[in-house]
């Protein structure tokens, strides 16, 4: 990999604020279809069809959605397991594209999972499912009790709603061109079904359903971040999203808490730089194994659904 790809950026390096999430480019092509899913059970035939898996792990279906885990290898197995939860989960996603990241996470014994909730956009209703899948893979599979978040494109929008209805719940949060604010994608005329609003309605409870209004939350506590966004992106518009983001943790006197690449000459594509950039890798997997060190015997799950 050649070292343009993160160094070769730190003259657009912007320290801005606090911890942030990873997002997904919008209407990318499918993964590639190296699966390792569970076989399905007859019985489930008339549901939706298990994910379909890039790397060794392993998918299932919770309330008839999707889902997946990627496992480290056994000898990196541990309990609790550091993990970091993706978005958004979508039949294409993880893609190939993120494969080398992905591979990284797994050799450093950080899982990596996530949940299929559609194009939802950071709704309630999205929020609640995440909220049962956290208390499935917690309690069942062994996950860590604080993950790190990680959101590309919209995935932004998914992680950071997440993230300010628990926000000491999760150790950190990294984003890939994340979108924070569902006005600039998918825009409120497509935004308004995912939360089953009229566009005027949405638009009057912006305060309280649009996640960049709602930045403050994750700012007072100062939960990390770590951001990589193209400059001259058009689709999720550095200024109106990771700039914003980071301007609400400066404000709460939390400005150290994030850290913003600004990628020079990068739009909303797929240059490696976003997927292989070694600094936003080394937070994910520094923050997941501290959210794993930070879980005690003790500790309990937050009810599934409280948003606080």
């Amino acid at each position: 990999m050649k070292s343009l790809i993160c160094q070769s950026m730190q003259l657009g390096v912007l320290r801005l604020l606090i911890g942030l999430l990873f997002v997904t480019p919008c209407g990318f092509p499918a993964a590639d279809a190296q699966s390792t899913t569970k076989p399905q059970d007859p019985q489930d035939v008339d549901q939706k069809p298990l994910k379909e898996l890039i790397l060794p792990g392993e998918a299932f279906l919770l309330d008839d959605h999707p889902a997946f885990i990627y496992w480290p290898d056994d000898a990196l197995r541990n309990k609790p397991q550091p993990w970091v939860f993706y978005a958004p989960t979508l039949p294409g996603f993880p893609d190939s594209h993120e494969k080398w990241m992905h591979e990284r996470f797994l050799e450093a014994g950080i899982a990596v999972a996530g949940i299929d909730v559609g194009e939802a956009y950071g709704s309630p209703e999205s929020r609640a499912v995440f909220d049962r899948f956290y208390q499935q893979v917690t309690a069942d599979y062994g996950l860590a009790m604080k993950p790190c978040l990680l959101g590309r494109s919209r995935g932004g929008l998914w992680v950071s709603a997440w993230a300010c209805d628990h926000a000491e719940r999760f150790a950190g949060l990294a984003g890939i061109y994340p979108v924070f604010d569902f006005r600039t994608y998918p825009g409120l005329a497509a935004a308004a079904p995912a939360y089953q609003l009229s566009v005027a309605d949405l638009e009057g409870k912006l305060d309280i359903l649009n996640p960049i209004r709602r930045m403050p939350v994750l700012a007072r506590v100062g939960l990390p971040t770590f951001i990589i966004h193209g400059e001259l992106d058009t689709v999720v518009p550095l200024k109106e999203n990771s700039a914003a983001f980071a301007q609400a943790y400066q404000d709460a006197g939390n400005g150290e808490a994030v850290h913003v690449i600004v990628a020079e000459g990068q739009g909303h594509n797929y240059w490696e730089g976003f997927f292989r950039c070694q600094p936003l890798i080394d937070f994910v997997i520094e923050r997941a194994r501290a959210g794993a060190a930070a879980t005690s015997s003790n500790d309990a799950a937050p009810s599934p659904g409280k948003n606080e």
